[in-house]
């Protein structure tokens, strides 16, 4: 295809719409060339003295525009963060109870107590081992018993004056625990409640439950 039917194609083209630029270009000038017979030819040089000439700018050939650019993949949604299980509470704590370690005064057995102090009481004089009299001396006339001496004194009658004119007043001596001896006695106290609870009935339950968490309260503080 020579040069001058290529740009009567060009030409063709530009007239009929079909060649739209797709990007800036620069113009070549075409010749359109009348003859004396009407004919009209394009040419891309200058027409002779003889034709009529019009000069026509025609875009070089399109440049092609660069390909729009993929759209960017957006990013997967950042899966949910898992919900932060909040830490099991810490069982409550109570402070250690102040416990006393008491001696009775009547056989010297040993109990724990709340009270340092705990009131006097009364107890036969004869039991507290500081002097044993026979009955006959015990219960005897001067003490207002029935006025006979052993071994015939415990078939007397032994009356509530006899009784009373015998007994003393005793208080049992306490000692205040060290935290260490109050915590080995909350232990053996919830070792024992849990024994009774093992055992108890339906009905007897509540308030060994209640002491139950009484002493875990308090047995907390013991660091165990």
């Amino acid at each position: 295809m020579n040069r001058r039917l290529t740009i009567v194609l060009l030409l063709g083209l530009a007239t009929c719409g079909l060649l739209a630029p797709t990007a800036p270009a620069a113009a070549t000038a075409v010749y359109a060339c009348t003859g004396a017979d009407g004919r009209t030819v394009f040419q891309d040089k200058p027409c002779r003295r003889d034709q009529h000439q019009r000069v026509l700018d025609l875009p070089d050939a399109p440049v092609a525009s660069p390909p729009p650019a993929a759209a960017a993949t957006p990013a997967a949604p950042a899966a949910p963060e898992a919900p932060q299980v909040p830490p099991a509470p810490a069982p409550p704590t109570a402070p250690l109870p102040v416990l006393y370690t008491c001696v009775r005064a009547t056989d010297g057995t040993t109990y724990l107590s709340g009270n340092g102090a705990p009131p006097p009481y009364q107890a036969p004089y004869g039991v507290l081992g500081a002097e044993q009299l026979p009955l006959s001396e015990v219960y005897g006339p001067d003490r207002g018993g029935a006025g006979i001496s052993a071994p015939e004194a415990n078939r007397g009658r032994v009356t509530s004056g006899m009784v009373a004119d015998n007994y003393v007043w005793v208080q049992d001596s306490c000692r205040e625990l060290g935290i260490e001896e109050t915590c080995r006695a909350l232990r053996d106290a919830y070792d024992e409640n849990e024994r009774k609870l093992r055992n108890a009935f339906r009905s007897q339950r509540p308030p060994l439950e209640r002491r139950e968490a009484q002493l875990q309260a308090q047995l907390a503080s013991c660091g165990s």
